[in-house]
């Protein structure tokens, strides 16, 4: 039986230490998730929590169909979407500054980070569940509700095109 099931039955009993099972086991990867697409720590901490205040706002009407994270994951996109659309003036100045740092690791994540958000929208969510989360296929076309082959076609598309902005920007 799914462990998952038996961690959601307990929860809607009222068991306090079931809940805070939960969260311990899905925050991580769910703050994991949000710092990915909003660079400050703070507003990604508050996008995480309020992915859960979601969740259990509505979580009398959640019925388990299989992998909760999913369903997190989509709650978490749509708040970063949100947070997107009160915020809009934010862009690239919320990438960490490089701040005089020599270290090479640090150069090439900030690249990176910056390629991605210069991918279409579509693109970048894809690329975020695919590369940063190592989420497989299957599953990003569940938390997207898209179709695998387009799951296939955006991933090769993000990959085209990060390694045209990546090896252009750093001379490869």
């Amino acid at each position: 039986m799914d462990l998952d099931f038996l961690l959601i039955q307990k929860m809607k009993m009222g068991d306090e230490q079931a809940i805070n099972v939960f969260v311990r086991k899905y925050y991580p990867e769910i703050f994991r998730y949000c710092r990915l697409h909003i660079r400050d720590y703070g507003y990604a901490e508050d996008m995480t929590q309020e992915t859960f205040v979601k969740f259990f706002g509505t979580f009398g009407q959640y019925r388990h169909y299989g992998k909760v994270l999913n369903y997190l994951y989509v709650i978490a996109a749509n708040v970063c979407k949100d947070y997107y659309r009160k915020k809009s003036e934010l862009t690239m100045e919320e990438l960490p500054e490089k701040a005089d740092c020599v270290i090479e690791k640090i150069n090439e994540r900030l690249d990176v980070c910056a390629a991605v958000e210069k991918l279409p929208e579509e693109l970048k969510e894809v690329a975020i569940l695919f590369f940063f989360q190592e989420i497989k296929q299957k599953e990003i076309g569940e938390i997207l509700g898209i179709g695998l082959p387009l799951v296939k076609y955006r991933i090769k598309r993000a990959r085209e095109l990060l390694s045209s902005w990546l090896g252009k920007e750093n001379g490869l």
